[in-house]
């Protein structure tokens, strides 16, 4: 009888050691996932993660294109597709991944703060529109929240067809733009969505993108200086965390229980007092606070590029068409400088994705009780600093009230119109009127405009939201009327006038707009 050799659990455990860090499987970028939306009409990045060494090769619609991964990493780029799909990706290296059901057509990334996160199932015609929303050639990939010190390699999110189930977790202002594209041109639409509500445009600006300026040097030196500790808060974090722990469990255990009997108390004494009608008790306080946990290293979204190394980063350098942007109400205390901030922060948009300078398009900051309008006058003069963008005005569309105004559609409207005209080459007006410049003549100053369209025309009655001043720059409200092309302003009691004003509140009260039913920025002649 032949002895059976039993295994040698011993060298296979010492192989496994030796081996295992040898083969590492080729994965691509979770952005070149299952339901993807391509760019076409352009050379295409495609990147992911292999072991040192492996050879990776792309297979895509008729393309073959093979590298070497170096440093843990690969990349590839794919001459430039034409619109269409559903098509299947294959991506071979020492294993094979295939990628299933991808189109082809236009991309753009759409982010800034809460109202471009805002969703679609909150708009204020999600009920009429949602049961509408049946576009399986419109998807968005939402990059999950994500604060970094450093930028990261992976955004993490998937790709999600639009459907009537599906378009109340898209961002509605990105939905209703995509929308209005994908009806226009006729191919696919993707949307990458990295947006966060409450932070400010330095968090999305990269350490290196706030350049040398002199306004913006307190951000550099505050991400600097963070990078610098960075590797030191890490390795002390564990041992504050137990700490902390260590000092809550203390304080539960005192202080915790003592304060929710008085708690109890307080509640029955307040229900009683209520009763009858009597003064309500005041709420206790504990007799020490409760213990409050160290700060992450990678600190909060509102720290400098700490949302463009989270969540721009990872995207970069996708092949995109654009971007939207609705984002300026956490910047409107420092609005005199977001006129330097903003502008750099799309140039450094634009030399990350090293595509050009694509169009950027932007919402001016709706009406609203808590926004200045010098936020918006900041929006309006990046206009003239930087090429190939343009700006929705939304002064008939906010709320007074509420930050969130919630008519979404016609902001995605405005935008897809500019995106029309400054990326696809549509000859149609795209924006409303754009003040220009002025002349002050016998007591009157004309004003002149750009994207008159087809003409101006005061909505509902005659132009209102003008105001004039003299020498004293003291304005008062204002008669303003249309002549032709430009506007003529004048006020009695100012004889000899030097600069007008239109919706300079914080809640402007205007009407004017052109004929295409755009309505025109608000602005100052006497910019300081």
């Amino acid at each position: 009888m032949t002895r059976k050799t039993q295994p040698n659990l011993t060298v296979l455990a010492l192989a496994a050691i030796i081996t295992g860090p040898l083969h590492a499987d080729v994965k691509p970028n979770p952005l070149f996932s299952d339901g993807a939306v391509l760019q076409r009409g352009q050379p295409v990045p495609v990147w992911g993660a292999a072991r040192d060494g492996e050879k990776v090769t792309v297979e895509f619609a008729g393309q073959k294109v093979g590298t070497t991964a170096a440093d843990g990493k690969w990349s590839v780029i794919l001459k430039p597709l034409k619109e269409g799909g559903p098509f299947t990706m294959k991506i071979t290296g020492d294993n094979a991944v295939t990628v299933n059901n991808l189109l082809v057509g236009e991309v753009w990334v759409c982010s800034g703060q809460s109202n471009m996160e805002w969703t679609f199932a909150k708009a204020h015609n999600a009920k009429e529109e949602g049961p509408k929303a049946a576009y399986p050639e419109i998807r968005m990939f939402t990059v999950r929240k994500k604060v970094s010190v450093k930028p990261l390699a992976e955004a993490v999110g998937s790709w999600v067809g639009c459907s009537p189930q599906t378009v109340g977790g898209f961002s509605a202002v990105g939905y209703f733009f995509a929308r209005d594209l994908y009806q226009k041109l006729g191919v696919p639409v993707g949307m990458i969505h990295t947006s966060w509500g409450g932070t400010p445009a330095q968090a999305w600006t990269s350490l290196e993108g706030f350049g040398t300026d002199p306004e913006l040097q307190g951000y550099v030196t505050a991400a600097t200086q963070k990078l610098a500790t960075y590797d030191a808060d890490v390795a002390a974090y564990a041992g504050r965390m137990e700490e902390f722990n260590s000092r809550t469990k203390e304080w539960n255990e005192t202080v915790g229980k003592a304060y929710q009997e008085t708690l109890k108390a307080w509640k029955k004494a307040t229900a009683q007092a209520r009763k009858a009608g009597q003064p309500l008790p005041p709420k206790p306080a504990p007799s020490s606070p409760r213990p409050v946990a160290p700060p992450h290293p990678d600190g909060g979204q509102n720290a400098p590029a700490s949302l463009y190394n989270g969540m721009l980063a990872p995207i970069i350098p996708y092949g995109i068409k654009g971007a939207i942007w609705y984002q300026g109400e956490s910047n409107a205390g420092q609005s005199r400088q977001y006129r330097t901030l903003f502008p750099a922060m799309i140039a450094d948009w634009r030399a990350r994705f090293n595509q050009g300078d694509f169009p950027f398009l932007f919402v001016q900051i709706a009406p609203f009780n808590g926004q200045p309008p010098e936020i918006r006058e900041a929006q309006f003069l990046t206009l003239a600093k930087v090429r190939n963008t343009a700006m929705a005005v939304t002064t008939d569309v906010g709320n007074a009230n509420d930050i969130h105004p919630t008519r979404k559609e016609p902001v995605g409207r405005r935008l897809a119109l500019a995106a029309r005209a400054l990326a696809y080459g549509d000859k149609i007006e795209f924006s409303g009127p754009l003040y220009d410049s002025m002349i002050a003549k016998d007591g009157k100053i004309t004003l002149n405009f750009k994207h008159v369209g087809g003409g101006l025309v005061a909505k509902d009655g005659e132009l209102k939201g003008f105001t004039i001043a003299g020498e004293d720059k003291k304005f008062v409200p204002a008669q303003a009327k249309i002549q032709g092309a430009a506007i003529v302003v004048s006020a009695e009691g100012v004889a000899d006038p030097k600069a007008v004003r239109y919706g300079w509140a914080n809640v402007p009260d205007v009407n004017l707009f052109n004929k295409e039913g755009l309505p025109a920025s608000p602005f100052r002649t006497d910019v300081d």
